[in-house]
């Protein structure tokens, strides 16, 4: 069976920042070649619009057959506010803790996540 990994949205401008660029390619690479389920949320498409259009355009680019949209729903929401009420994640915005309960709601073998060096 193929892993799951739940994409955030910083993940993919990874590719093109220096210090993520050679492991994000490497990631995607796997996730091209279908050894990877690439998951990723409406938030990540709403995260998307105001993203720089080359990043828009790597992850139209991807192949369709190896993403799979989940979708955010009430049991979601109420894991992400609960997630910042006990600090589990620290300093961190409501939006990550989405991506976080998504990825958790959705059995993510593994959540990727990009953070500043």
């Amino acid at each position: 069976m193929k892993q799951r990994f739940y994409l955030d949205t910083s993940v993919f401008g990874g590719v093109f920042d220096k210090g993520f660029d050679e492991t994000s390619l490497q990631l995607f690479e796997r996730i091209k070649m279908g050894k990877i389920i690439c998951l990723y949320s409406e938030l990540t498409e709403t995260e998307l619009v105001d993203a720089p259009a080359r990043v828009k355009t790597f992850f139209k680019e991807l192949p369709k057959e190896n993403l799979e949209k989940v979708e955010i729903n009430d049991n979601i929401l109420t894991l992400a506010a609960k997630y910042v009420e006990e600090k589990v994640v620290g300093e961190t915005s409501f939006d990550d803790c989405i991506h976080i309960a998504t990825g958790t709601f959705y059995r993510a073998d593994i959540l990727v996540r990009s953070t500043e060096v």
